[in-house]
This record gives C-alpha cells, sequence and structure tokens, in this order.
C-alpha cells in the first residue's frame, strides 16, 4: 500500500481522482488536501486540474462527468448534456418525485430555515406532518434543534444543496421578484 507521503506529484492527481471516485457526498477542500497530502493552495489546482481535463480543455477529449463545486465541496457528477441519457437509464422503472404539496414545503423550508412545523403550516396554510416526515425520509431536510417550547425545528441538507446544484443556501434565488406588491397584498388582506 502506497503512502501519500511517497506519491509524486502525478500521483495525487490519480489518487485525487480515485477518492472523488467512490464520494458518495460532496467533500471539502480540506478533507481532500489531508487525504492525498497536499496543501490547501495545491489541492486546489488539482482540482482545477482535474476539472478542466475532464471539460476537454486543453486538447483532451471531454467526458461524460464533470467534477463540479457543489454543497461546500467537490465531487463527480454526469455531464450536464448528457442528464437525460443517464436519468433514462438510473431512473428506468422508478417514480419517486416529490408531489406539489412536497415541493412547497420544501421551499418554506429551504427560506425559511430553521423552522417549526407549526411554522410551515402556518405559511401554507395545512398540516405538514406527513409531508415534513416524507421530505426527513428523503434526506431533503433534517432536524435543527428545538425551540425552549420544545417544537423541533427543520432546515435543508447538503444533499438538498447538491441537488439543487447549489453551494449554499445563500445561492438560493431571491424571492421578491415573484411577490405581489403592496398594493395587491393590502387588498388581499381586506378580505
Amino acid at each position: 500500500m502506497q503512502r501519500t507521503d511517497d506519491l509524486n506529484p502525478r500521483d495525487h492527481l490519480a489518487a485525487l481522482e480515485a477518492i472523488l471516485m467512490v464520494a458518495e457526498t460532496p467533500l471539502t477542500e480540506e478533507t481532500l488536501a489531508d487525504a492525498v497530502g497536499v496543501s490547501g493552495a495545491q489541492i486546489g489546482e488539482l482540482l482545477q486540474e482535474l476539472a478542466s481535463d475532464y471539460e476537454g480543455v486543453g486538447g483532451s477529449r471531454p467526458r461524460g462527468f464533470r467534477l463540479l463545486q457543489r454543497a461546500g465541496g467537490w465531487r463527480i457528477y454526469s455531464a450536464p448534456e448528457y442528464q437525460r441519457i443517464v436519468a433514462e437509464v438510473v431512473l428506468a422503472g422508478q417514480t419517486s418525485r416529490l408531489t406539489q404539496a412536497a415541493l412547497e414545503t420544501l421551499a418554506v423550508i429551504a427560506y425559511r430555515q430553521p423552522v417549526t412545523r407549526g411554522r410551515i403550516s402556518a405559511i401554507r396554510g395545512v398540516n405538514v406532518d406527513s409531508v415534513v416526515r416524507t421530505l426527513l425520509a428523503r434526506g431533503l431536510i433534517e432536524e435543527a434543534g428545538s425551540e425552549d417550547s420544545g417544537a423541533m425545528r427543520y432546515q435543508t441538507t447538503t444533499y438538498f444543496l447538491e441537488k439543487m446544484g447549489l453551494n449554499s443556501v445563500q445561492d438560493l434565488p431571491p424571492l421578491a421578484p415573484y411577490l405581489p406588491d403592496g398594493e395587491e397584498l393590502e387588498s388581499e388582506e381586506e378580505w
């Protein structure tokens, strides 16, 4: 077994690639640097070199996968241009889309996190108990501690960020353009 301190610079790339190929979640640069035995600055350069190579920069053949930074870390993903083909193979026979209720609940949690189930229900105007259980089971949300009242708060997970192609919740698009202006809100409040 080869130790990381015995690796030459080209072997660092291969070791990094081997780690990224088996990673189930995005790995931080610090984790990767420690694993490969290089500095933080070096790991950044190695990651960029691999990402460029996979995209075909510098004359290499473009690959069917990309090295992308998501959810605060790095991971290998299938190339976007092959998403439809990959989905057909991977999802053959599976129907696991989120319902409209689940998507709405997930949006409330994403934009208001950490948020209690009661607050989510108040915003949506319906009971969200089963939807929250579904989102928990799918790993899209997680418990984020409780309030003094004992009510559990929920937040999105790194898996959610990864699936949405985001590095953090700050990357969510702003809601303001989709909200009614003040006059519309005033007329709705009269109801």
